[in-house]
């Protein structure tokens, strides 16, 4: 037995995210079945070609490329999730599920092959030094970052904390560029801001990491304490353009809403691997309304909180439809040669629906008023437009339970001689169940405003807690938003 990682992890979206949601637990080492003569030919084949491609190339070729090209290759095959990490890479993605590294402090895009400040992170180097948003950066330790991929620039201003590094940037409205030197520091990722609108209190979470659910919890603390505790109308939890991450934390923050019940559910191809995460007692917003915001952009673990405040109706959704990722990968360390990232299983809401390339309808569907140079840019291919990817399933929890219950059931029970006039009701009703089941659904807008006034979702949110409802001309039924996708 060893210790892995499972993730229910992504890809890369139109708007540039990565989806990550990982727990721990233990695999046997063992392979499941036997495997046949015939697989091992094929494996003496696959060792011919790779000794005729090495030794009689017109170039002499990378024997370790190749061979991580072949497993790349044999996994890409099964699903666009299922990955081989280089050490790298997998040291990076523990970095990014830790929050914190050695850097500077600045949150950055790419925008026309240029490095673009989004904003720098209060109390780092980067914010000590002035740098600001919407700068520019163009040279990093004088080399051109012109054609850089966003990768490459992180990794150069990442590094050792207490070296140095020079940045030369450009900013709007100035002739000159300014040319800064900073010293890093350890980062911590913020995951979570929060901020009060009047009576209500809003949280912002951009990706589950280690630390999320306290940031939340002291987030929900803040924000009470700061408006009070008797006039607090609600809270909206923004989970737009949510990047995924650990699922243990969107289990705990799904908890801070929630008193009872299930959270979520995991199954993989054996029924024994079958797991339940459940909600405990204590709501730490003790019954207040809550809105959740959900777009084009919220995948993986946000959608599984989404699900589960949607599906014990302890929130509202507004927005658009989800990603509809809803497979759980599993990180198997590989030693001193990165790890495999291996599709696993499938996960589930509380009601037992299956999200996988279907993502999460909102209660209310509201669109934002994309500008013109967003237009076309703005939507999300979601899931299912990912080539190979799996289709959903729906657990049938209904008729276990009614299998666990009939056999409880006493020999006298009164009900006993009903239930024979009842099955074929109770089929008629799966059935129809079934019959409305959702097809495979596109993705849709990820487009946020980045002016509040102008945020048409978070609008509607702050309207519907004050007065209990939205205006027909902004908000629709979800049905509205299927409709279209038809």
């Amino acid at each position: 037995m060893r210790k892995i990682s499972i993730l229910v992890c992504g890809v890369a979206m139109g708007v540039g995210m990565s989806l990550v949601a990982t727990q721990t637990r233990l695999m046997s080492t063992t392979s499941a079945t036997a495997a046949s003569p015939d697989i091992y030919r094929q494996l003496n084949l696959f060792g011919d070609v790779f000794e005729k491609v090495r030794s009689d190339y017109v170039e002499k070729p990378s024997e370790s490329k190749m061979i991580e090209s072949a497993i790349n290759g044999m996994l890409s095959s099964l699903d666009p999730h299922s990955s081989y990490m280089d050490a790298k890479a997998f040291k990076d993605m523990q970095v990014e599920t830790r929050g914190q590294f050695g850097g500077l402090g600045i949150e950055v895009t790419q925008e026309d092959g240029q490095i673009k400040v989004v904003t720098p992170i209060d109390d780092t180097p980067a914010a000590r030094a002035g740098v600001l948003t919407n700068d520019l950066i163009t040279k990093i330790d004088g080399e051109a970052v012109q054609g850089m991929a966003l990768n490459q620039a992180v990794d150069k201003m990442r590094g050792p904390v207490n070296t140095k590094v020079t940045l030369t940037i450009q900013r709007p409205g100035r002739k000159d560029p300014l040319q800064v030197t900073l010293t890093r520091e350890m980062i911590s990722i913020r995951s979570v801001r929060s901020r009060v609108e009047g009576d209500i209190a809003y949280i912002r979470l951009t990706q589950f990491i280690e630390h999320s659910f306290d940031d939340v919890k002291a987030a929900i603390e803040k924000t009470t304490k700061e408006i009070g505790a008797d006039k607090i109308k609600g809270y909206v939890l923004d989970l737009r353009n949510n990047r995924g991450g650990l699922l243990d934390q969107a289990v705990y923050v799904s908890d801070a809403f929630l008193n009872r019940g299930e959270i979520v559910s995991t199954r993989g191809r054996n029924a024994d691997e079958t797991q339940r995460f459940s909600a405990r007692n204590g709501d730490l917003t003790n019954g207040k309304p809550v809105v959740v915001l959900i777009n084009g952009g919220s995948a993986s673990a946000a959608e599984i909180v989404a699900g589960a405040l949607q599906d014990h109706k302890r929130a509202t959704l507004i927005g658009t439809r989800s990603f509809g990722k809803g497979s759980v990968q599993t990180i198997i360390p590989l030693g001193s040669n990165g790890a495999l990232r291996l599709t696993t299983a499938r996960y589930y809401t509380p009601s037992g629906r299956s999200i996988q390339a279907k993502g999460i309808d909102p209660d209310m569907v509201v669109l934002q008023d994309i500008p013109d140079e967003w237009k076309g840019k703005d939507e999300t291919k979601g899931e299912a437009g990912l080539k190979g990817h799996l289709s959903g399933e729906r657990r049938d929890r209904e008729n276990a339970a009614d299998q666990q219950d009939a056999a409880q059931k006493k020999p006298d029970d009164k009900a006993a001689p009903d239930a024979g006039k009842a099955a074929p009701d109770k089929a008629a009703k799966d059935k129809a169940s079934k019959d409305k089941e959702p097809e495979e659904q596109s993705g849709s807008s990820a487009y946020i405003p980045p002016d509040p006034a102008k945020d048409k979702q978070l609008q509607a949110a702050l309207e519907l807690l004050r007065t209990g409802r939205v205006a027909a001309a902004v908000a629709r039924p979800a049905d509205a938003q299927k409709a279209k996708a038809n």
